[in-house]
């Protein structure tokens, strides 16, 4: 059971990450790659990591999304 839930999050976090790639939308790009850094976490959790996917979880996910999100937002690319 633990495999199969592992397995779809890695499957998730590589569809989040093409996503990422492939839009054309800057703002949902920006999403979709905070997203796999949320699946990424929460893998590291499943793997007996938690100080790991802490990290991830804050760092990668929250405060890169923010970032990129503010920086879009001054630069008007938000607004598409």
């Amino acid at each position: 059971m633990l495999e199969l839930l592992a397995i779809l999050l890695c499957a998730s976090m590589l569809a989040s990450a093409l996503l990422a790639v492939r839009l054309s939308s800057v703002l949902a790009a920006v999403v979709c790659a905070g997203l796999s850094s949320l699946f990424a976490a929460v893998c590291y959790v499943l793997l007996a990591a938690p100080d790991v996917a802490m990290a991830e979880a804050s760092i990668g996910s929250g405060l890169s999304t923010f970032i990129f999100l503010l920086a879009l937002r001054r630069t008007g690319y938000a607004k598409e």
